[in-house]
């Protein structure tokens, strides 16, 4: 059923939208239909049992009638009829119409999906909030507009992403409640040939809620939310792998993937060594924002239903899901095996020559009674000198008389720790904050 290519498609989610899987499951929502009516007496009993113990046919057999009906839906109908015997064969799919099966089976599909995709999600915060912590005291630079600005630790970087997860798994949670829906309603969906009886044991045995007001279909606006969620998941890995790819020029050096032993970065230069992950992610999360707009597209059906949306989501929806699937696996494992440069993190916040403490100087100068707009030129004055002398801010500061600051109180300004300090109401917020 997928198009996604077998190179990004992770055994777990290709399972769950293989041809043979989808079969199955519609198989399932034909033999629970079947029961139901069983139970309403309407459906001899060695009906439902003699459609539960044939053999689900293969999507080749269903390919080769579908060349007749031109339907796959009625050949694998026909087929299911066929294997079941002639008596069972007149009540295969009785009061059904297409749509009663395939969008059942899509909600349960989309649920399994959706679960899979949680538990992933819940496993990289897991590995990203224990790498927050391990580095809550690596100090490096903070960077605006691509700019030094002022420390920070990636250990608090490293929190906002873990909040970010823990965002992501809460818009989940809720896409999987609107899309575990199905639908046992019949052609426009007012029960005519299917008392509701039906539907309730149907979607109540496959775990599913009830679309409570149908056409003939499920309304897609859950579908568009669910590829909506994941686009917004593949965002949030995308900002992270763009930091990652950034810390990791050559002019920075600050985190950098693993390099595994025979790996080649390169196939002209030997000595590269390219953030190759970050940038597949990158590329991913592209094709998640695509599919999200066709969700959207899907939204708009004619009358009760037209088809409009079936082939485009027959792509976008297994797609998007193996598609994120691989980036939560992948992603995770290269946040847990990502080597942090620490010294080199040091080593270029003292190549800042104290620029980074800036706003720091300026705040205690507007203790002392300065005005900002005359503290901040100061400051502003000394750090260009810094900047274009290549001399150390808290030298030029120090040899100043209108920097009205003593000796210890300068040096308090063009701390470290305090950066700590200030922070760790982060980490006391990461601590309590559970995911899954």
């Amino acid at each position: 059923m997928q198009s996604v290519i077998e190179r990004y498609t992770l055994p777990e989610m290709g399972r769950i939208w293989s041809d043979q899987r989808r079969l199955e499951t519609w198989m399932e929502v034909e033999f629970l239909a079947l029961e139901a009516w069983v139970k309403l007496g309407k459906v001899p009993d060695d009906v439902a049992a003699a459609v539960r113990s044939v053999k689900c046919p293969t999507p080749e057999d269903v390919a080769t009638r579908e060349e007749v009906t031109n339907h796959d839906l009625a050949a694998f109908v026909d087929l299911l009829g066929e294997a079941a015997g002639e008596k069972a064969a007149g009540w295969v799919h009785y009061g059904l119409t297409s749509s009663d099966v395939l969008d059942t089976a899509l909600g349960s599909l989309l649920m399994e999906s959706a679960d899979l995709l949680l538990g992933a999600l819940a496993s990289l915060f897991g590995v990203v909030k224990r790498r927050a912590e391990e580095h809550k005291d690596t100090f490096m630079i903070g960077r605006t507009h691509g700019i030094w600005a002022e420390p920070t630790t990636f250990g608090l970087k490293l929190a906002g992403w873990a909040f970010e997860l823990s965002r992501d798994h809460a818009r989940l949670q809720a896409a999987r409640k609107s899309v575990a829906v199905g639908k046992i309603s019949g052609a426009v969906g007012t029960y005519a040939h299917l008392p509701p009886e039906i539907e309730d044991h149907v979607c109540a045995s496959l775990g599913l809620a009830i679309e409570p007001a149908s056409t003939q279909v499920t309304a897609r606006d859950r579908h568009a939310e669910y590829l909506q969620t994941l686009a917004l998941i593949g965002a949030s890995i995308e900002r992270m792998a763009t930091e990652i790819r950034h810390l990791q020029r050559s002019e920075v050096s600050e985190v950098r993937e693993a390099f595994g032993k025979g790996q080649k970065g390169s196939s002209a230069m030997p000595h590269k060594r390219n953030p190759i992950l970050s940038e597949r992610m990158t590329g991913m999360a592209r094709l998640l924002r695509g599919y999200a707009q066709v969700g959207l597209e899907n939204v708009a059906l004619w009358h009760e239903r037209d088809i409009s949306h079936s082939s485009a989501e027959r792509v976008a929806l297994p797609d998007a899901s193996i598609v994120l699937h691989y980036m939560l696996v992948k992603f995770e494992s290269l946040i847990h095996n990502l080597v942090v440069d620490a010294d080199r993190m040091l080593g270029n916040l003292a190549s800042t020559r104290g620029l980074v403490f800036s706003q720091a100087v300026l705040l205690a100068l507007v203790e002392k009674g300065l005005t900002r707009d005359v503290a901040y030129r100061i400051v502003q004055g000394h750090a260009m000198t810094a900047w274009n002398e290549e001399t150390h801010l808290r030298d030029l500061l120090a040899s100043d008389p209108d920097v009205v600051l003593s000796d210890a109180e300068l040096e308090h300004c063009f701390s470290l720790e305090k950066v700590a300090e200030s922070a760790e109401v982060v980490f006391q917020r990461l601590g309590s904050l559970q995911v899954g």
